[in-house]
């Protein structure tokens, strides 16, 4: 009998199963933002024409895996923005002082699914960051 997937599911799947991963954390991205999380903006770096890089802010995350995320969803639809349909993640640095937890992750866009294990579907991203509650640019 087939089961139905939720979105969460789907965008692990279209990720790659790499949507929050770091070292020794789990593939998936988080159910819900957390409670009185603030998503204190995103700064975004244009490296070259496809090569693009996101620094975010937030304060009152759980862990490396919400701030992660939260560069994720502002990669998908800044690849949106700019007409593409993919992203690729290529590192996400992450560093803590206090409450304030910072991510520069970088990552290539494409109007194409580009080789590699790290892709995401904008559109899936996007509206899977919606249904959290995770903002993006």
């Amino acid at each position: 009998m087939a089961r139905a997937l939720s979105t969460s599911a789907l965008v692990v799947a279209a990720c790659g199963g790499l949507m929050a991963c770091g070292e020794g954390e789990a593939a998936r991205a988080p159910v819900t933002p957390p409670s009185g999380a603030q998503y204190l903006g995103v700064e975004t770096r244009l490296l070259d024409t496809s090569t693009v890089s996101f620094l975010v802010r937030m304060q009152g995350a759980r862990g490396r895996a919400d701030v992660v995320a939260y560069a994720r969803c502002a990669a998908a639809q800044y690849a949106l923005i700019r007409g593409y349909g993919f992203a690729q993640h290529v590192r996400t640095n992450v560093t803590r002082r206090g409450d304030i937890w910072e991510a520069d992750g970088g990552f290539v866009i494409s109007p194409d699914l580009p080789l590699g294990l790290r892709n995401m579907d904008a559109e899936v991203i996007v509206d899977d960051c919606r249904e959290q509650g995770i903002p993006t640019v």
